[in-house]
């Protein structure tokens, strides 16, 4: 009577191993073989000299998934029966991407590298040999092992379990062993017929060119070349965003070229996610940019566009509107905020003639010494502005220009808070 391996009370990995330790050849027949999953028996198959004879040929079945077979079933229309040539290579191709996402999957370990190099070791000594069956989906799952024993020289090992870890032990499965001869001489006949059919293709020099190409090569890649394809993946969005607009003729040869760049990029982010920011130091064209970005979905996706901007740059956006021939509304909205000169915890000042009238970016500015207000009443704005790239640069705009003052004297700001602030604060 045959045994039952369900790896449940029974697991037919150890038996596997054991078997595979009196034997000098196999043939495996499997639906589906997992690369990480060969180490729990390469080490057994590494004894083997390779060649014919002394090697394990491995054929794995093109499986389909259930989807596929039920579309395949229920179809109206059916092509011819059979397989050709140019499906067959469409089919190995498909399956060593499959293998090549595998190797993408899960964090790599030290044993999985060391078990991936041993099996392109394997295939190159010829100790190894797979082979794609393609003139039909195959399921089956088969393991023939040889042996040098007089009596018994076959064991079989036939049933549901895939050449993966959890086929062989954790997943539940049904096997039976077999011993009777004539039964294994007859399924070796099988695997030799499916293994010498013509659309059976030998794919082993593609699973070591896999491996030699993965995170489990022999050779470590440079840095440069990681950073090479870093570099290209993170700037995908990037490349596709420069083929995916135009630029409005309006535009002409107003954009410098990585303004068109910027503009490109900028719209396909606002497409793809609602939004966008478009950042640069003082004096390389944000405002016009912008404009572009807003004419290219006002010209592609029929929008109108809410220019929203303080109360001394509606005159200029609205010179932008006229010229670009924007669908546009430009509204003047400043929040404004009240900062003390002398800061209130050493002052307790809270009168008029120790504040003024500040939006929240000068606000920051005034408290942190990058501007100031000088004896005359005019802006002053600190040199480092100028020289450290991560400070607002466009508070450059408002240097030496006069404040708005109070329309009665006794309300404008005291000098001597304004020295203090100058003398104390000030970064100049």
């Amino acid at each position: 009577m045959p045994a039952i391996i369900d790896n449940i009370e029974t697991h037919l990995l150890p038996i596997l191993q054991k078997t595979l330790i009196l034997s000098e050849r196999a043939d495996f027949c499997v639906g589906y073989f997992n690369l990480r999953g060969w180490k729990h028996i390469d080490e057994l198959i590494d004894r083997w000299s390779g060649g014919e004879g002394h090697c394990c040929r491995l054929l794995v079945g093109m499986q389909r998934l259930p989807q596929e077979e039920l579309r395949d079933a229920l179809r109206i229309v059916r092509g011819p029966d059979g397989m050709d040539n140019q499906t067959a290579m469409r089919l190995k191709r498909k399956l060593a991407e499959e293998f090549r996402d595998q190797l993408m999957i899960g964090m790599p370990k030290e044993d999985d590298e060391a078990g991936l190099r041993r099996l392109a070791a394997q295939i190159r000594a010829k100790k190894v040999a797979v082979k794609l069956f393609l003139r039909h989906p195959l399921h089956a799952k088969l393991y023939l092992l040889f042996r040098p024993d007089p009596i018994a020289p076959t064991v079989g090992y036939l049933g549901s379990s895939n050449l993966t870890l959890a086929g062989l032990s954790s997943q539940g499965e049904l096997n039976v062993d077999v011993l009777d001869q004539d039964a294994c001489n007859k399924l070796s006949r099988w695997f030799e017929d499916r293994w010498q059919d013509r659309f059976c293709l030998d794919i082993s020099s593609d699973l070591a060119a896999i491996i030699d190409e993965s995170w489990a090569r022999e050779k470590p890649l440079s840095p440069y070349h990681i950073y090479l394809k870093m570099a290209y993946h993170l700037s995908r969005e990037a490349r596709s965003g420069l083929t995916e607009f135009r630029i409005p003729r309006d535009f002409g040869n107003r954009l410098f070229e990585f303004q068109v760049q910027a503009v490109k990029i900028a719209s396909h982010h606002l497409n793809k996610r609602g939004g966008v920011l478009i950042g640069d130091v003082v004096g390389l064209g944000k405002t016009l940019m912008a404009t572009a970005v807003a004419r290219i979905f006002e010209d592609d996706q029929d929008l109108e566009t809410l220019i929203i901007c303080p109360k001394n740059l509606v005159s200029m956006w609205e010179d932008y509107r006229s010229l670009y021939r924007m669908r546009a509304k430009v509204l003047s909205i400043t929040v404004v905020e009240a900062a003390h000169i002398k800061p209130w915890s050493k002052s307790h000042d809270d009168k008029p003639t120790n504040g003024l009238s500040l939006c929240r970016l000068c606000h920051w500015s005034f408290d942190e010494g990058l501007m100031s207000v000088g004896a005359k009443y005019e802006v002053l704005v600190s040199r480092r502005v100028q020289t450290e790239h991560n400070l607002p640069g466009h508070i450059l705009t408002l240097r030496d220009r006069s404040i708005f003052t109070p329309i009665e004297d006794q309300y404008w700001p005291a000098q001597d808070n304004l020295d203090h602030h100058r003398t104390k604060r000030f970064l100049g």
